[in-house]
């Protein structure tokens, strides 16, 4: 998606490497915040959070992966099975759906396994970039970038990572920030975007980054 946005200047490697340095001494291990067992309920609970919060989705996973943990299983437990579990998550029907088409092309064509290629992951229903990007990072640990809402914003206010789409600002950050902080770049700007940098009343007073951000409403 295209965004009307007011291109800040991106930022030089210095104020780069200051900035991480700062978002990792303020939370040295970020991690994601949807609950999962293996990279199979990665998968399902990334699909299942679009157009919802996570913390509705891990209410409404707790139980669904207690039983439901495999594509198999899942199969077993058929469309109208996973909908008891999710309705109260926007767009329950057609995720559901989706989710029981993923398992069965899990099964089919990828031996029951998550496959751990970002285009074999878009293939699967329900799967779009930014999903497959979640769980290269998450489970196999490769510096990938999902680019949400937050980062989007994050990255032009502040000239982390300009762009005017969210593949546009994905490559900035894979190409400005600096190699130790690509693992969980993601995080620390999802975190930052939703506790500090928020959309109408950014903290900058509090802002451990706010010498080197670009944003001009600097006040406390």
């Amino acid at each position: 998606m295209v965004h009307t946005v007011e291109m800040t200047r991106q930022l030089d490697y210095s104020a780069m490497t200051r900035i991480f340095a700062r978002l990792q001494e303020a939370e040295p291990e970020p991690k994601g915040e949807l609950h999962h067992v293996n990279a199979f309920t990665l998968v399902v609970a990334v699909a299942l959070s679009a157009q919802a919060t996570d913390v509705g989705v891990n209410k409404a996973t707790k139980h669904l992966f207690e039983i439901a943990d495999t594509p198999e299983k899942m199969l077993a437990l058929g469309e109208e099975g996973l909908i008891a579990h999710i309705k109260t998550i926007g767009l329950f029907r057609n995720k559901a759906k989706n989710v029981i088409k993923l398992s069965r092309m899990l099964i089919d064509e990828f031996a029951g396994e998550v496959p751990s290629s970002r285009a074999a992951l878009q293939r699967l229903p329900g799967v779009g970039r930014k999903t497959a990007n979640v769980v290269l990072n998450m489970w196999f640990h490769q510096p990938a970038q999902a680019v949400d809402t937050h980062i989007f914003r994050v990255g032009n206010r502040t000239g982390i990572a300009p762009g005017r789409d969210e593949t546009a600002v994905e490559r900035a950050i894979e190409d400005n920030v600096p190699a130790p902080y690509q693992q969980h770049a993601h995080h620390w700007l999802i975190l930052h975007g939703r506790y500090i940098c928020v959309a109408r009343k950014p903290k900058c007073g509090i802002c451990p980054i706010r010498d080197d951000c670009q944003f001009e409403d600097k006040t406390p």
